[in-house]
C-alpha cells in the first residue's frame, strides 16, 4: 500500500472586493479545493468569504479562522502579540490536519495574499512542509487608483505604501519625501494620518477611498472626510505629482535646502520632500545637477560667484507666488546660500517673503565620520577663502583657535586662483601644534572621486588640496590608531586633561 500524499496549500487572492475582479486562476483553485479557509472577526462575518461565495459548493469543508482579538484589549498573558501568535499556531495546526489527510486547502485572502494579508501567517508556518501555490490578486491600492481615475506613479516616480499604524512622526517624514503614496489601515488611525499629511504639506493633494469596488464605495478629498465615518477598509492616496498643477499660487516662499556633501544618500527626508514640492529650483549649476528632474518644475542654474544675484532672483520668484527651493551643498548655513538669501530677505522689497532653511550634512561632519571622531571635542570652523574677508583676519583666527587648542575644520582651502593659503595656514598652525599632529584630508566625500588621507601636519602638501577638499586639523589631544582590520582611525577624546 503506497504512502498517502499530503494535500496542497493555496493562498488565494480574491482582489479588492468586487467578485468580478477575481482572477480565473483563483476561481479554478476554489473549484478544485476540498477545504475553504478564511479569517473573520468574532462576529463571524468574513469579507473574503462574501467575495468568493458564488463559487463555494455545499460539499466544501469550511474552516473559519476567528481572530481572538482585533482592536480590543485582551487578558492573554502574552498580550495582543501573544494572543495572535497562539491563534496563528492553532490555525496552522488545523489546516495542517487537512493537508496531512490529503485534502487540498485554499486559504482565501482579500486583495493579494502576500500584501498585508493574513494568509502570510499560514504561509510562513506551512509552506516549508507542504506543496504550496500563491495566487496573486488585485491589490486595494490598484483598485483605489482605478476608482480615483488618477495615475499612481509615472516615469521615474516611486510609490510608497505605508500602514496608518506607523507613529505620526514617521508617517510625516515618509509622506514628505514620497513622490506618490498609499496609506492603508485607516479607521482609528485616520486623525493621525490626516495630521501627518497636513504637517508634510501634502493634505491638499490627498484623496480618500473607502471600500474600493464594493457596494459601499466612497471617494472624496481627504481633507473633507469626517474622521468619525472612516472604516478600516479605507485608504489615503497621494497620486502622481506629474500632473499636479504648479504655478503662481499666490502663496510664495523660499526654502534654502542643504543637499549634503554628495548624492541622495546624504539627503535628509525633509530636504527630499521640499525639493519635490518646489515650483522652481535655483542654484549653482553643479549642485542643481544633483537634483532629479521632475516634470513641471522650472530649473534656474547660475555660476558659483553670484550668490547675491541668485538670492534676489529666488525672492522675486517667491513674490510672484512661486514656491522656490534654493539648493546648496552641505549645510546651507555653513559658508553657503542661507546667508545670501537672508541678507536680501531682510531688505526691501523682500521683507514679507517667507524664508525657511532646511539643514544638511556638512562636509566637516561627513569627512570626520569617514575616519572616526576627530571632532569629538571642541572645534572651530574657519574658511581659508580670502575672497570675502582679508587674509589678516583669517590668520588672526587661525592663531587664536590654535592657541586655544581647538580642533580645526578648514573650508575652502584652495582653488586655481588661490594656491598659497594652505601652506601659510600650515606655518601658522605649526607655531602651536607639534609636527605629528594628525590632519585629515577629505576630498569629494560621498562622491565618485572620494579620497580620504591622514597625514602629519608637517607633511601637509598644498598641492594635494583643492576646492573640493575639507581639512581637519587635530588638537594636542587628537589620537590615531591602526585597528585589527588594518584601518587607521582618528579621534579626539571627550575628556580634556586638567591643567
Amino acid at each position: 500500500m503506497s504512502e498517502q500524499q499530503t494535500g496542497r496549500l493555496y493562498g488565494v487572492g480574491l482582489g479588492p472586493g468586487d467578485p468580478s475582479l477575481m482572477t480565473v486562476r483563483a476561481v479554478e483553485v476554489i473549484a478544485e479545493a476540498d477545504v475553504i479557509a478564511y479569517h473573520s472577526a468574532r462576529h463571524g462575518r468574513s469579507i473574503a468569504r462574501s467575495i468568493a461565495e458564488r463559487h463555494l459548493r455545499p460539499d466544501h469543508i469550511e474552516e473559519r479562522l476567528v481572530y481572538p482579538v482585533t482592536t480590543e484589549s485582551t487578558d492573554h498573558p502574552g498580550g495582543y502579540r501573544g494572543a495572535m501568535e497562539e491563534f496563528y499556531a492553532d490555525a496552522a495546526a488545523r489546516l495542517a490536519a487537512h493537508l496531512d489527510a490529503g485534502r487540498t486547502v485554499a486559504v482565501l485572502a482579500e486583495g493579494d495574499p502576500l500584501f498585508y494579508g493574513s494568509y502570510m501567517h499560514m504561509h510562513k508556518r506551512l509552506a516549508d512542509r507542504y506543496p504550496t501555490e500563491v495566487v496573486p490578486g488585485v491589490t486595494s491600492v490598484s483598485a483605489a487608483a482605478a476608482r480615483l481615475g488618477a495615475p499612481l506613479v509615472e516615469g521615474e516616480e516611486v510609490l510608497t505604501v505605508l500602514p496608518g499604524t506607523l507613529p505620526e512622526e514617521e508617517l510625516t517624514a515618509r509622506l514628505a519625501t514620497a513622490d506618490a503614496a498609499a496609506v492603508m489601515k485607516l479607521g482609528r488611525t485616520f486623525p493621525a494620518v490626516r495630521r501627518a499629511l497636513e504637517r508634510s504639506g501634502r493634505l491638499a493633494d490627498a484623496r480618500y477611498v473607502e471600500r474600493a469596488t464594493m457596494n459601499a464605495e466612497r471617494t472624496a478629498a481627504l481633507a473633507e472626510v469626517d474622521p468619525e465615518s472612516v472604516p478600516y477598509f479605507s485608504m489615503a492616496v497621494l497620486p502622481s505629482r506629474v500632473d499636479t498643477p504648479r504655478g503662481e499660487s499666490g502663496v510664495g516662499e523660499v526654502v534654502v535646502i542643504g543637499l549634503g556633501p554628495a548624492g541622495p544618500l546624504w539627503l535628509t527626508p525633509e530636504a527630499r520632500g521640499e525639493l519635490a514640492a518646489a515650483d522652481d529650483l535655483v542654484g549653482y549649476t553643479t549642485y542643481l545637477d544633483r537634483v532629479p528632474v521632475r516634470p513641471g518644475q522650472r530649473r534656474h542654474s547660475s555660476d558659483n560667484k553670484v550668490e547675491a544675484v541668485r538670492a534676489e532672483f529666488a525672492l522675486d520668484l517667491a513674490r510672484r507666488g512661486r514656491r522656490v527651493a534654493v539648493v546648496s551643498s552641505g549645510d546651507p548655513g555653513v559658508f553657503a546660500m542661507a546667508t545670501a538669501v537672508l541678507e536680501a530677505a531682510c531688505e526691501d522689497p523682500y521683507r514679507e517673503v517667507p524664508v525657511r532653511i532646511v539643514p544638511g550634512m556638512t562636509a566637516a561632519h561627513a569627512a570626520a565620520a569617514r575616519v572616526g571622531a576627530p571632532l569629538g571635542h571642541d572645534y572651530a570652523v574657519i574658511s581659508l577663502s580670502d575672497r570675502l574677508k582679508p587674509w589678516e583676519v583669517i590668520a588672526e583666527r587661525l592663531r587664536a583657535a590654535a592657541a586655544a587648542d581647538l580642533v580645526l575644520a578648514l573650508y575652502n582651502p584652495g582653488s586655481r586662483s588661490r594656491v598659497w593659503q594652505v601652506g601659510k595656514a600650515r606655518e601658522l598652525l605649526l607655531e602651536h601644534r607639534v609636527p605629528d599632529t594628525p590632519v585629515v584630508l577629505g576630498r569629494d566625500i560621498g562622491g565618485p572621486g572620494e579620497r580620504v588621507r591622514i597625514v602629519r601636519l608637517a607633511d601637509l602638501d598644498p598641492a594635494q588640496v583643492d576646492m573640493r577638499t575639507i581639512i581637519l586639523v587635530g588638537s594636542s589631544q587628537t589620537r590615531t590608531a591602526r585597528r585589527g582590520d588594518g584601518t587607521e582611525v582618528v579621534w579626539t577624546p571627550r575628556r580634556y586633561p586638567e591643567a
